[in-house]
């Protein structure tokens, strides 16, 4: 049990941590910009729960094998409530850990699909080899479900430093198995692969790096993908982690702050993007929701899917801003569909 001493030690800490924050929308008033404020929710991201078989170093979820959180059926029908009478809403976005491993998954993806939604599966490769997930890519085909796959580099070295040994063989086997499926290559089976950073820097040009995906993986194993999304490492929870360990986490904000690019505030994702936790609780963005910042609506706070009768009641609420959204806003962008500008 936790000593009331040290609960008051980690509020000092976390209080010394923010008052430490670049203030983002100091830096937005700067610009003359707005403060970011939610549109119409056309995205739905489910965060299905911090099981994951891979434990990643640069995780911000800080999944791995030995979490128990499990977004429970209840919630599940809930959302699927919520989403027959969000008619605004056009993606369904199913993240974690790894969304696969969950038990309603396929129930889940189907009733979406039966809906007209289109689904995203943020797949990291390896899971479609785990027991018991014989037969999901398969299932993904067979549904139409545009898999966003996360492989941080082509090469083997950086790949096996991220996320483990044996990882890169694992996810080239699961990529040719998806390509044997018409991934990539079916216009109606998208397959996107996601690049981050292997350290405390900024991610290359997308396009230029997109095109070397493609010539060395196709070279290699021939695999074809769609579209290559670059993703910037954002300063929380295992990443924030490893920068303070090796004394590099002002250095990494000072980078975020001073490559901030007034031209990506426009496309920042939260503005249309909901995202909801694994125990049904509302958030701007899945960063937000790492953090615990709530979310807000036009007539006061909304906690968890139980707070609404429909999606649409959002529009016009503000966005909760920190420190680690410099992270979206540097150099070309970053969201979940890649780079922004």
């Amino acid at each position: 049990m936790t000593s009331p001493k040290m609960r008051l030690a980690r509020v000092r800490t976390a209080q010394i941590k923010t008052a430490l924050e670049p203030d983002f929308d100091a830096v937005l008033a700067q610009h003359r910009l707005p403060r970011p404020a939610r549109e119409k929710v056309t995205t739905l991201q489910l965060n299905l729960g911090k099981r994951c078989n891979m434990a990643c170093h640069h995780c911000h979820v800080e999944a791995g094998p030995k979490r128990t959180e499990t977004m429970p059926e209840r919630v599940v029908e809930r959302v699927l409530s919520l989403l027959a009478r969000s008619p605004n809403v056009e993606v369904v976005d199913l993240t974690g850990g790894a969304p696969e491993l969950h038990r309603c998954f396929r129930a889940l993806v189907h009733e979406c699909r039966a809906m007209g939604k289109q689904v995203i599966d943020r797949c990291n490769l390896t899971v479609l080899f785990e027991p018991g997930a014989e037969g999901t890519a398969e299932f993904l085909a067979q549904e139409r479900v545009r898999v966003v796959a996360s492989l941080p580099c082509y090469q083997r070295e950086n790949v096996e430093k991220q996320r483990g040994k044996g990882a890169y063989d694992l996810s080239i086997a699961a990529l040719r198995k998806l390509n044997a499926l018409g991934y990539g290559s079916n216009p109606e089976l998208m397959l996107d692969l996601v690049y981050n950073p292997g350290g405390a820097f900024l991610p290359p040009p997308q396009a230029g790096l997109q095109a070397d995906y493609e010539r060395e993986l196709f070279d290699l194993f021939g695999i074809r993908f769609n579209a290559l999304l670059t993703i910037t490492n954002m300063p929380i929870k295992r990443f924030a982690d490893q920068l303070n360990r090796t004394g590099q986490h002002a250095a990494y904000m000072g980078l975020l702050v001073d490559h901030f690019n007034p031209e990506t505030v426009s496309g920042v994702m939260c503005r249309s993007t909901l995202s909801v936790a694994w125990d049904g609780q509302l958030h701007d963005c899945d960063f937000n929701q790492m953090l615990e910042l709530p979310l807000s609506t036009p007539d006061g706070p909304a906690r968890s899917v139980w707070d609404l009768a429909s999606l649409d009641e959002l529009c016009g609420a503000p966005i909760a801003t920190r420190g680690h959204c410099f992270g979206c806003t540097a150099g070309a962008g970053s969201s979940c569909s890649g780079a922004l500008a």
